[in-house]
């Protein structure tokens, strides 16, 4: 039944079911054996002295933010160490309309790469449809600089899949639907990160916050 036909209850309960289906089809095929490896190398390149950016725009500019935060800070409440090294490219408003007046949006991301990203570095690039221009050219230059390239996506992939070294794509073309799988990988990504980083040693557990 055509969603717009529902009532309000049973449009909410159809998106509800729409979601855990998107959700259950991340448990097949190879989705979580590439989440593992993404962490095993974002983790192994901040033991080796490197750092984790991220790049999206709008809701993934949001959840580039929300992971960044979560390892700069702290992810987990019973989990108290170290921040881990990781920058989220949205900056602040002065230097993303700076860069869109003088060069370009679509420059943004390639810009901020080409500055503070360096080789070993890892670049996260979230894009629900896989066509955003700027992620795309951000993803081609921390390749060109020899850091790993890696995408959160949707639809299949789009064009920036052919950019990526690693990619998590989410099994739906609902741009809702693949945020929510975004998120949830997300935080699944960055707990593996923490993880590996504390067994191995680089990471130190601070003693447990009041």
């Amino acid at each position: 039944m055509p969603s717009d036909t529902l009532n309000p209850a049973e449009r909410t309960r159809a998106l509800f079911q729409e979601a855990l289906e998107v959700k259950k089809a991340l448990l097949e095929g190879d989705h979580i054996a590439h989440l593992v490896r993404m962490s095993e190398v974002i983790a192994d390149a901040i033991a080796a002295g490197g750092k984790l950016l991220f790049c999206g725009n709008g809701g993934s500019a949001a959840d580039a933010q929300h992971l960044a935060a979560e390892l700069l800070v702290r992810l987990r409440p019973q989990v108290n160490r170290d921040g881990i090294p990781a920058l989220a490219l949205a900056m602040e408003s002065s230097t993303m309309t700076a860069c869109g007046n003088d060069y370009s949006f679509d420059a943004l991301y390639e810009r901020m790469v080409n500055t503070l990203g360096n080789r070993g570095d890892v670049l996260l690039g979230i894009t629900t449809s896989g066509k955003s221009p700027n992620v795309i050219r951000a993803l081609r230059a921390a390749k060109a600089r020899g850091m790993h390239a890696m995408a959160f996506l949707g639809c299949g992939g789009g064009p920036a899949l052919a950019d990526c070294d690693f990619a998590f794509v989410a099994p739906s073309s609902v741009t809702g639907r693949i945020q929510e799988a975004h998120i949830t990988a997300g935080h699944a990504l960055m707990e593996l990160i923490e993880d590996r980083l504390l067994l191995l040693g680089h990471v130190k557990p601070l003693e447990q916050a009041k």
